[in-house]
């Protein structure tokens, strides 16, 4: 019963956030979305900024979560697959989280300043050595790390954060073969532009 509470208050504030962003959001809003009562929201959550602060973070780990357990042992072609598609997926599933999140970024990221300055720069500084390490084994091109990395979150995000750009393109909805279109689309781009054959 808690989870499905917890469920149905961040799905209502996740379109809460997403159309107003945060200081445009209320409390009252999202417990009103909810169909809940005010004070039974601040049961779950004691305030704004937590909740909003949860579907930040919780988007982080979901997004990093198919990267986490990667290191240079693996092969980069499985990898960096693996990354490309649940990425592209995440936009499939939980676009208005990556709206969220995006605007907070558009916005200089003061909510997640701390994150930013510390356990963002250690992951990433994670990920980008072992991408070295397997150019250094020449299992890929000696491509920039960084840029790879900005390039890909820039490719998969874009399907969430510019959705009406991409339906309007495309004169449909993206479905889910279209999404698999997309999956395959850039992770051969990624694959081939770091010299890797796709197995």
């Amino acid at each position: 019963m808690r989870e499905e509470k917890e469920k149905l208050i961040l799905e209502s504030a996740a379109e809460e956030f997403a159309r107003f962003g945060f200081e445009g959001a209320s409390i009252a809003n999202i417990a009103k979305r909810a169909k809940i009562p005010r004070p039974n929201l601040h049961y779950y959550f004691s305030s704004k900024r937590k909740l909003y602060e949860h579907i930040l973070f919780n988007t982080l780990q979901l997004w990093n979560s198919a990267f986490d357990g990667v290191s240079a042992a693996d092969d980069p072609t499985i990898a960096i697959s693996k990354y490309v598609r649940a990425k592209v997926m995440y936009s499939k599933t939980n676009p208005k989280a990556s709206k969220i999140f995006a605007s907070e970024i558009i916005h200089g990221g003061s909510n997640l300043s701390n994150f930013l300055q510390n356990d963002y720069r250690i992951w990433l500084r994670e990920k980008t050595s072992i991408i070295r390490e397997w150019a250094d084994n020449g299992q890929m091109d000696p491509v920039d790390p960084h840029h790879l990395m900005f390039m890909i979150w820039g490719a998969t995000q874009f399907y969430a954060d510019f959705s009406v750009q991409v339906e309007k393109g495309l004169e449909r909805d993206a479905d889910d073969e279209e999404f698999e279109k997309v999956a395959d689309t850039i992770t051969q781009i990624i694959l081939k532009g770091c010299g890797i054959i796709r197995k």
